[in-house]
């Protein structure tokens, strides 16, 4: 019998599948995700942690023999025993087959739709009403399964049943209010009963279905980005507020009661976890008339094509700011799509120091076994970005980076295609994979 403990930080959905395995399996789990155990942001950027899992990411298992394992998933079928596997080779490649679903069609909508409401990301009203679109998809998909079965494989939960139920908690605790999931009275049937099973609730506790649609908030989302260092709005005298706006310390409060929504979801954790303040990469720069921020609020609340678009080339500062295509050299390597949309978020999280002088659109094109990743990104300066901070260059070296000219024909309509997400990308030679993007 496995026994272990699982790094984590408190309610990450993704931990939540190898605690549930841990239930029905009776694997001997302990929970690290508080101090003196674990602490997120720290511990898992000591030496020894990273000598285990190289990616410093959780949930990450160590077993008491010393086996260790990173990626849910893993760990989640590592602890699991075979009811919950499939006792057969169509009932383990039928689980296989929920478990990629959940990953490949689940998640990415679903950050899309709900991390704005959490807080974590900014909204962009386009990729919303898209990822909504895409999650009637699923539910669709899920709800004609269902319709003459009680759980997805055999007739008993099974690791595809904790999967696919993980990935929806926050859809139904966030956005899927009543006349949303109406059309689909199977899965909503089906993620009621799983979630009230006695091995869920012993970790998720009482899960509460919305009742209204968790909209995006401007300034929740504001509070909990990171702020440069400086007096505080409190501290700073009546007639310099907005001075000390732009430059201010956060106070202590807000922090506090930032911090638990910092927690919440997977994939920007380490862009919400706190730091120790270091010097500014782009100090040495002059400053620039083009307001990235002006702009991403733009591109987030109106129309691409034709508000975020003309803004960014009225307003692009090419002596501030270059224009930069990146591909990745290494597609043979890529199988899975949603092992692919991982590597792309694993990349931007590390990079969410950028925030404020870079942006980008990455695009992943074909599908699985036959796909490529390729996007346009923006920084301010003429050089890569990436060479200014040790942090930033885990990932860059696997891409081929080609600075454009922001006067050219080609690169205007680079722009244009990747920030829309449409157009013929005539220089990839793949299919454009719809709902494979990140911005």
């Amino acid at each position: 019998m496995a026994a272990g403990t699982l790094y984590t930080y408190p309610e990450n959905w993704r931990a939540f599948k190898a605690q549930i395995a841990a239930q029905y399996s009776g694997a001997r789990l302990k929970v690290a995700s508080s101090a003196p155990a674990f602490t997120f942001g720290q511990t898992n950027r000591t030496p020894a942690f990273l000598n285990n899992f190289p990616l410093g990411k959780v949930p990450a298992f160590q077993g008491d023999d010393g086996f260790c394992l990173f990626e849910s998933n893993a760990i989640a079928h590592y602890l699991s025993n075979e009811a919950l596997r499939g006792s057969s080779p169509q009932a383990q490649s039928q689980v296989l087959q929920w478990v990629s679903f959940a990953d490949a069609e689940i998640i990415p909508p679903a950050s899309t739709w709900v991390f704005p409401t959490l807080g974590i990301m900014q909204f962009n009203k386009q990729a919303t009403e898209q990822a909504k679109e895409e999650m009637k998809k699923v539910l669709s998909v899920l709800n004609h399964h269902l319709n003459t079965r009680t759980f997805l494989v055999g007739e008993r939960v099974s690791l595809a049943d904790i999967s696919v139920a993980c990935s929806m908690i926050w859809l139904y605790k966030q956005v899927l209010e009543p006349s949303f999931r109406q059309p689909f009275p199977n899965v909503t049937r089906w993620f009621q009963t799983c979630v009230n099973q006695p091995q869920f609730k012993t970790v998720l506790g009482e899960v509460k279905l919305c009742d209204k649609m968790a909209q995006f908030d401007p300034k929740k989302f504001s509070d909990m980005q990171p702020k440069k260092d400086g007096p505080s709005k409190k501290d700073a005298p009546p007639k310099k507020e907005k001075a000390g706006k732009e430059g201010g310390k956060p106070q202590e409060k807000k922090k506090k009661e930032a911090a638990p929504a910092e927690e919440e979801m997977d994939e920007c954790e380490a862009a919400l976890a706190s730091e120790p303040k270091t010097k500014d990469p782009f100090a040495h720069l002059p400053k620039s008339a083009f307001v990235m921020d002006e702009f991403k609020r733009k591109y987030s609340n109106e129309d691409t094509l034709t508000v975020a678009v003309p803004h960014f080339w009225e307003h692009f500062d090419k002596e501030g700011y270059s224009i930069w295509y990146g591909e990745y050299k290494f597609p043979e390597e890529l199988t899975m799509t949603f092992m692919s949309c991982n590597l792309i978020m694993g990349m931007f999280q590390r990079l969410d120091k950028l925030r404020k002088n870079g942006f980008a659109s990455v695009i992943l094109f074909g599908g699985n076994n036959d796909s490529s990743i390729s996007g346009i990104w923006i920084f301010r300066g003429q050089d890569l970005a990436f060479t200014l901070s040790d942090d930033w260059q885990i990932d860059y070296e696997s891409y081929a980076w080609r600075k454009l000219d922001p006067d050219s024909d080609e690169t205007k309509t680079m722009v244009k295609e990747y920030f829309a997400w449409e157009g013929e990308f005539k220089h990839v030679g793949k299919p454009f994979n719809q709902g494979k993007c990140f911005k």
